[in-house]
């Protein structure tokens, strides 16, 4: 009888060993998922995707621990976005990270509902992202880099850079919402200057080898607007750039990187830094509409050598000392 007792007992004692794990693991809380949604391609991006794990990593989220993170790039492509933003919203992730203007307009048309930061937008306001910086309203924050406010500085490193500056040519994406801003930027900045501009809007990669057949010998200067489209063939312009001995100006060092001549801009890592911070809050219980549009803190000025003296071009030591990185 005593032994029956036993056998039962210890029957109950490990059944309940079993089911306490089970139920431990039926309690712990779901972890969150951020839908990263990379508007090039994963090779392109690195350095932006690092810079946002690390800061995410920093403020306690810990990639495959405590929270996850959904990746797919968008490769250029508006067709691409839209069907990324409604893998999302299948997925439910909790907060979508949009690293570029299209990408997060798309996102936003999908859904009213998840949570939005962008990574940058060149003029979130005039693409229609958030009703105001300070108070963004609906489910979108982000950063800013500023593009179209630049214009005019990077107008006036040209004209140092170039003697006798006075024409300039612009290459633009037509379908990109943010050019028309810096377009009309870069046109007052120019009239200011004396300078007279042509700007080339093109839609495809096949009609950038037709605007430099167009300027080659017509223009002093080239300024690309940048946005994913331009990103993804900066290497292609670059190498253009240099065959029809062009000085062109870039928004930002990743085009300096590939082959171009000079940039200046927001720091880019530094911006998807804070963005982990903005989403940070959001994981957190803060509403995106709380969240203000932040501006760049950080700006680099990067001059690729190697690329002047492929122009046969001098580049005058005032700039050297300024910039904050020489590519040699």
């Amino acid at each position: 009888m005593f032994d029956l007792r036993r056998r039962r007992f210890m029957a109950l004692i490990g059944g309940a060993a079993v089911a306490w794990p089970l139920a431990a693991r039926a309690q712990q809380p779901k972890v969150p998922i951020i839908g990263y949604l990379g508007a090039t391609t994963a090779a392109a991006e690195k350095s932006r995707t690092d810079a946002f794990v690390q800061r995410l990593r920093e403020l306690g989220w810990i990639e495959g621990r405590t929270v996850a993170i959904d990746y797919h790039w968008g490769e250029g492509r508006n067709e691409r976005f839209a069907e990324i933003a409604a893998e999302f919203i299948r997925r439910k992730v909790d907060v979508i990270l949009a690293t570029g203007t299209g990408a997060a307009l798309i996102s936003r048309q999908a859904t009213a509902v998840i949570p939005i930061v962008f990574g940058l937008a060149g003029d979130p306001l005039g693409t229609g992202l958030v009703d105001s910086l300070a108070r963004p309203g609906g489910n979108v924050t982000g950063l800013s880099n500023q593009a179209a406010d630049l214009a005019g500085k990077r107008l006036e490193i040209l004209r140092e850079l170039i003697p006798g500056f006075h024409r300039l040519s612009i290459l633009a994406n037509a379908d990109y919402p943010g050019g028309i801003s810096e377009i009309r930027e870069i046109e007052a900045a120019a009239r200011a200057l004396d300078l007279e501009v042509t700007p080339f809007e093109i839609r495809r990669s096949e009609d950038i080898l037709s605007v430099f057949d167009a300027v080659k010998g017509r223009t002093d200067a080239l300024y690309v607007v940048g946005d994913t489209f331009m990103n993804s063939n900066r290497t292609r312009i670059a190498t253009l750039a240099v065959a029809a001995r062009l000085p062109t100006m870039y928004v930002h060092r990743d085009y300096v990187e590939a082959g171009g001549l000079i940039s200046y801009g927001a720091n880019i890592q530094n911006l998807f830094r804070r963005a982990a911070e903005h989403v940070d809050k959001i994981l957190r219980g803060t509403k995106p509409s709380d969240i203000p549009v932040e501006q760049p803190t950080k700006f680099d000025f990067v001059i690729n050598l190697t690329t002047a003296k492929a122009l046969d071009f001098t580049v005058p030591s005032t700039l050297l000392a300024r910039a904050d990185e020489v590519i040699e």
